[in-house]
């Protein structure tokens, strides 16, 4: 029996990590009592009891929560964004290459960004392969429905405080998920992030648009995808769709676990819009903890995620 203790268990991640464990015979989910939440006390003894410990919390409180565990046993799974280009923390996405060996045998990994998982998905094998230069200047639209604002969007959308459709935001182009999408795409500039909010619960569309005709060797629509589909030809849950799609919805893949991928354009005129969709509380959140527990635990790694 594996204990785990999930510290923010009462957050929008939190309750979708423990939605995905329960049930589970070889896994003994730790909770502490609310009145017990906020003792120092109390939380130092949880973090260090637990065979693993999922954070759930805030940037500054996880590396406060990190920095109560005293002993060399107890392994940690960051949902926050505190440790994603940290020394010493292992990036736990699990479908990029090599990545799944090391987050089998790692101590520290820092789960990534709703935002990231998709925009890495789409360019980190296309980088590797060298059909996009890693100092191309790269650009990412992407919209998430408003439960990646967490409580207080949740509760504007819910309360009827706001009835707009769609809200850009991070306009200064400094948010947070930059840094992990250049470091671990292996890119030399930071993209253009242009994020956004939608009228919907759940779900998540991250697109990346490529002029093709300014790459080397002019890369067609068909040899993009035959490379993507040769980096998750063996995933489970990352998988490359047809392209040639009228439209795509934002909530293709809300209450799973699924990240589809596809490669949109026209290769008379040299343009191609690279899309992810994926659920920002699924693959890109909750279910991405999960696995990756699953992957430390030595279990099946979807097991308790969701198709």
């Amino acid at each position: 029996m594996t204990t785990v203790f999930i510290d923010g268990a009462v957050g929008t991640t939190g309750l979708e990590i423990r939605e995905r464990l329960a049930g589970r015979a070889d896994i003994s989910i730790a909770l502490l009592a609310e009145d017990r939440r906020k003792d120092p006390a109390a939380r130092r003894e949880a973090l260090n009891d637990a065979d693993f410990v999922i954070l759930c919390l805030p940037d500054d409180a996880a590396r406060e929560a990190v920095a109560l565990i005293d002993n060399p046993r107890t392994r940690v799974i960051d949902a926050s964004s505190a440790h994603r280009v940290s020394a010493g923390w292992t990036y736990g996405f699990p479908e990029l290459p090599g990545q799944a060996e090391t987050i089998a045998t790692a101590m520290r990994v820092a789960n990534p960004g709703c935002y990231p998982t998709g925009f890495l998905a789409l360019v980190a094998p296309l980088v590797a392969a060298k059909l996009l230069p890693a100092d191309l200047p790269l650009s990412v639209n992407a919209t998430s429905g408003y439960s990646g604002g967490g409580k207080a969007m949740i509760a504007e959308f819910e309360a009827g405080a706001t009835t707009m459709a769609f809200r850009a935001y991070a306009l200064g182009l400094a948010h947070k998920h930059i840094a992990e999408m250049t470091q671990h795409a292996g890119l030399v500039h930071a993209p253009i992030f242009a994020p956004a909010v939608a009228n919907a619960y759940r779900g998540m569309v991250v697109e990346v648009p490529l002029h093709l005709h300014a790459l080397p060797g002019r890369p067609s629509l068909a040899a993009i995808e035959d490379v993507l589909r040769a980096a998750f030809d063996s995933s489970m849950l990352v998988s490359v769709a047809d392209g040639d799609i009228g439209a795509i919805d934002i909530e293709e893949n809300a209450d799973t676990d699924r990240l589809t991928l596809r490669v949109c354009g026209n290769d008379a005129v040299g343009h191609a819009r690279l899309v992810a969709t994926l659920d920002n509380l699924g693959k890109g959140a909750g279910g991405a903890a999960v696995q990756n527990l699953n992957i430390m635990a030595g279990v099946d790694p979807v097991a308790g995620l969701v198709f």
